[in-house]
């Protein structure tokens, strides 16, 4: 039976700090765990109810009684499998093909939407601000539905990374040119901003292309979801 130090020690891997101090990140889960283990992604512990345990013949599966798992779980119903994993080492960041970076978008489940598009539609990276939510957050990663293992999630200055790169920069505004009228170019970068407030001013200079997604309303909503709009101009540019 796990011991009360390790049920502590999981627990804490529930807060930003202590996932980024020892780097490693709470999933649960059959399929999300049984996705990132087949992609490759480095298993530090798993474990979970009995009746789980037959799921999980190749790794050393520890039994949780439901009320330690309630305790570790970051979800009201706890699915009766959770693992830890290593968080990946993204270092270099990228500099080619088209590239998803997001601006302050706060929202874990609007970046776990995001990571799963990027997988959908072939994107390798995602490219975050320092103040975007944590990619390793539960809920993200609830989101994520098990893309984590195929997008890699950088988090940088994006001010500093986007004056370097050299790729066109294609950044959604209120006003900008239809992303269906655009002839978009076989790599670039695509920015997102804040779900409130958009692209950040000094991000906004650095903008090559200001984009719209064009609304039919009558009349039209205010705005649209920061991950619904990046699934449309994703949509978009991957099949013009």
């Amino acid at each position: 039976m796990v011991g009360k130090n390790q049920i502590k020690q999981i627990k804490s891997l529930h807060q930003k700090k202590n996932r980024w101090a020892e780097k490693a990140f709470i999933v649960e889960g059959h399929k999300t765990i049984t996705t990132l283990l087949e992609h490759g992604l480095k298993l530090h512990w798993i474990g979970g109810t009995a009746d789980h345990q037959h799921r999980f013949v190749t790794q050393e599966f520890q039994v949780l009684s439901p009320q330690q798992l309630k305790q570790v779980s970051a979800m009201t119903t706890p699915p009766g499998s959770l693992a830890v994993f290593a968080i990946p080492d993204t270092n270099s960041l990228p500099s080619q093909g088209w590239i998803v970076a997001i601006d302050e978008v706060q929202d874990p489940g609007n970046l776990g939407t995001i990571i799963r598009l990027c997988d959908w539609f072939g994107i390798a990276d995602l490219v975050c601000s320092k103040g975007t939510v944590d990619a390793y957050n539960p809920k993200t990663v609830q989101a994520s539905m098990g893309s984590l293992a195929k997008v890699r999630v950088h988090y940088t200055e994006l001010s500093d990374w986007l004056s370097q790169i050299d790729l066109p920069i294609y950044g959604t505004m209120l006003d900008g040119q239809s992303i269906y009228e655009l002839t978009w170019p076989k790599q670039g970068v695509l920015l997102l901003g804040n779900e409130a407030n958009g692209i950040s001013p000094d991000v906004i200079r650095l903008l090559h292309h200001q984009i719209t997604i064009p609304a039919t309303g009558h009349p039209a909503a205010e705005s649209l979801n920061v991950a619904m709009a990046t699934g449309l101009c994703l949509g978009a540019l991957r099949h013009p």
